[in-house]
């Protein structure tokens, strides 16, 4: 009985400061876990990590950068991530190998920002005179996926050039050291390999297709934390803000993260449209590769979009105070 009369001072101590703490000294909700590429035309999401503009919208956020886009789409099935950014390609395939995912915004793309590279006195004028020739691009990239299409439209057979699976990193060096002949990839890469003296032969415009980079998120975590998601793309909607009134900081934010200069970085960011949104002419052009795709025996069946994408939690206008 001493003893308990000893005790139960603390305890009711430790009752009252628990209930003086009230509900704001709960434990903060688990952070989101978002995952996004260091590319040029990935600047919003760089751009709103490296603000700060996930926090001051109030969102318990950790955020992991990778060179790829398929390396983000592995960390959403591994479940080690909950909102991925990746190409349109990779996209389509992340879509179509697993229904727990959704899209839920576009925040840029660029017909031209996918090009093609050689060395500086490479006597290739095009792709075609490539055949037998060593070509590196990233297997299951929005790159990838235009490098197809460009091919069969050029009347290109893509069985006759070796082609490499190489990451975006190590192509500029391959490029110089002569283990391959070309590499096709998006910014910085192309931009990257023109500072070591190597020339662009083309682009992969030309095919009805923008490119658009893309927001994927677990289908649960809308249902469960919607409120969290829509912090997430106001910050998204800020950074979009960002670059447009700010380009060149923008361009020394993402110069910093992938080592192009500012200079560089510029030129490149011409290449992009930078816009936070989830459109007809975005759904257009991802039923367009899609389409591709499944007539290329690369997906199984073609994905409903418009019940695969949800654009419900996106900011519907601008703060009243830039109207």
């Amino acid at each position: 009985m001493n003893h308990l009369r000893s005790v139960l001072p603390g305890i009711t101590l430790a009752v009252a400061l628990l209930l003086l703490a009230g509900p704001d000294s709960a434990p903060a909700e688990t952070p989101i876990r978002f995952v996004y590429q260091d590319r040029v035309g990935s600047a919003l999401c760089i751009v709103a990590a490296e603000k700060g503009f996930f926090t001051k919208q109030g969102l318990a956020i950790r955020s992991s950068r990778f060179t790829t886009g398929p390396a983000c789409a592995e960390a959403l099935y591994a479940g080690s991530a909950d909102i991925a950014e990746m190409g349109d390609t990779t996209a389509v395939f992340a879509i179509s190998r697993s229904g727990r995912f959704r899209i839920i915004a576009s925040h840029g793309g660029g017909e031209h920002r996918h090009r093609i590279v050689v060395r500086k006195g490479s006597p290739f004028r095009n792709l075609g005179e490539l055949v037998g020739k060593k070509l590196a691009v990233k297997k299951g990239t929005s790159t990838y996926g235009g490098l197809l299409a460009y091919c069969v439209k050029h009347g290109i057979d893509i069985r006759k050039i070796q082609v490499i699976d190489l990451d975006p990193t190590n192509m500029p060096e391959a490029l110089s050291a002569g283990a391959i002949d070309t590499f096709v990839a998006s910014e910085p890469t192309p931009s990257l390999a023109e500072t070591k003296g190597a020339r662009v032969l083309g682009t992969l415009g030309g095919l009805g297709n923008s490119y658009p980079l893309l927001i994927l998120a677990r289908k649960d975590l809308l249902e469960e934390r919607p409120d969290d998601v829509k912090k997430f793309l106001a910050a998204l909607k800020q950074a979009e803000r960002f670059v447009r009134t700010r380009p060149r900081e923008t361009a020394a934010l993402i110069a910093r993260v992938n080592g192009l200069s500012v200079r560089d970085t510029e030129n490149s960011m011409k290449l992009h449209d930078f816009r936070l949104t989830l459109d007809r002419n975005v759904l257009a052009s991802l039923d367009k590769i899609a389409a591709f795709l499944h007539e290329q025996g690369k997906i199984k069946t073609m994905p409903d979009f418009s019940r695969l994408s949800d654009p419900s939690l996106l900011p519907s206008s601008r703060p009243k105070w830039e109207k």
